[in-house]
């Protein structure tokens, strides 16, 4: 692989249907969706559950040249083993109990167009073996038949899990991880990028308030505040469906702070895992690899960049869970209390009313 060209211009664009947001993380991204777009290289989508992976996938196929063909989604987690080859790659009569007449599997029905696997992750070794196949020769065979069919399908891949880490555990087998991997492009969760939440609550209003016949057209600062501030487990998807509770509670035209749930509010304990302590791993892959899909841009001095978006995060979750008492965070993150001060200042993440210390 040839090295990026680091003095190339950024490509820069209208902004693409469905994606919201202007914030720097989602202009790598977009970059990067552009680019890949126009070829017919697999994609690998990372990020977690509810960032939005297929829109992304789905703005892939629109941008394409594959565009007028058919997008065919699949849901790799939902389905058992057996569902899911059969669901991939059709299966004929009395291939199985119930199989009672053929089917067209997803792969074949996306000929000359996209399938999108989401959850590649949850595949079994067993179907995995299958999909290199289709990767490398374009080719399979229904369940119960021995007849070949050739496919003209372009793959676009997500998962909400590191897959190398899958890989390094034996879990996804690592030639199917490099036919994948061609175009990585990572999803930044909306914690790291809420400068766009304004933007997306505009947008969902707008949907939800069309939907159920309502008005509601203005938000309360304080309402966007509490949003911004919040940690999102849930990514877009749980901002979504804040926006159609508040839309559907709203009494009049503006959605007020009291439209909010206890848990963005502060009111209630966060649930757990990623919240309650600080998944270190996730946060700096996160991170590096948002760095990476910057490459190629007008990106300098990558390195000093990312540890310092690393430290900027790690801080932040961790004032959040020490309830924005430094000295409780500056012994938690292991440096004193002036180091810490200085770091909130660099980083730009004073609180406007700094909060006695417990």
């Amino acid at each position: 692989m040839y090295p990026p060209n680091r003095h190339a211009a950024p490509e820069t664009g209208p902004p693409i249907p469905g994606l919201i947001g202007t914030s720097q993380a989602m202009e790598a991204v977009y970059q990067l969706t552009r680019k890949v777009a126009r070829t017919n290289a697999s994609v690998l989508l990372m990020g977690e559950t509810g960032s939005g992976k297929e829109v992304i996938a789905t703005a892939i196929h629109r941008l394409s040249n594959r565009a007028s063909g058919p997008f065919v989604r699949v849901n790799c987690g939902a389905l058992s083993e057996s569902l899911l080859e059969s669901e991939l790659f059709g299966h004929v009569r009395g291939a199985f109990t119930g199989a009672v007449n053929n089917r067209t599997g997803r792969f074949e029905a996306a000929h000359t167009g996209t399938i999108f696997l989401d959850e590649i992750n949850s595949t079994s070794l067993f179907l995995q073996v299958k999909l290199l196949r289709v990767l490398q020769e374009r080719e399979f065979e229904r369940v119960g038949d021995t007849a070949t069919i050739r496919v003209d399908t372009r793959i676009v891949a997500a998962s909400n899990r590191n897959l190398y880490d899958e890989v390094e555990s034996e879990r996804f087998r690592e030639d199917l991880y490099w036919r994948l991997n061609v175009v990585p492009i990572v999803i930044p969760p909306l914690r790291m990028r809420r400068e766009d939440v304004p933007a997306l609550i505009a947008h969902f209003l707008k949907i939800y308030s069309e939907r159920n016949e309502k008005h509601v057209v203005h938000i309360q600062p304080q309402a966007i505040e509490a949003l911004q501030d919040y940690h999102w487990p849930g990514n877009v998807r749980e901002l979504q469906n804040y926006v159609e509770r508040a839309v559907t509670m709203a009494d009049g035209d503006e959605f007020t702070i009291d439209l909010l749930p206890e848990n963005v509010l502060g009111k209630k304990e966060r649930r757990g895992g990623k919240i309650r302590g600080v998944d270190l791993d996730t946060l700096v892959y996160e991170v590096v690899q948002q760095g990476v899909n910057q490459l190629g841009t007008d990106e300098h001095h990558l390195h000093e960049k990312i540890v310092n978006r690393v430290e900027k995060e790690l801080i932040v979750q961790v004032m959040q869970i020490c309830n924005s008492v430094q000295t409780k965070a500056a012994g938690r993150l292991g440096i004193n209390r002036n180091t810490l001060r200085s770091k909130l200042v660099e980083y730009n993440l004073e609180e406007k009313e700094e909060k006695a210390d417990e």
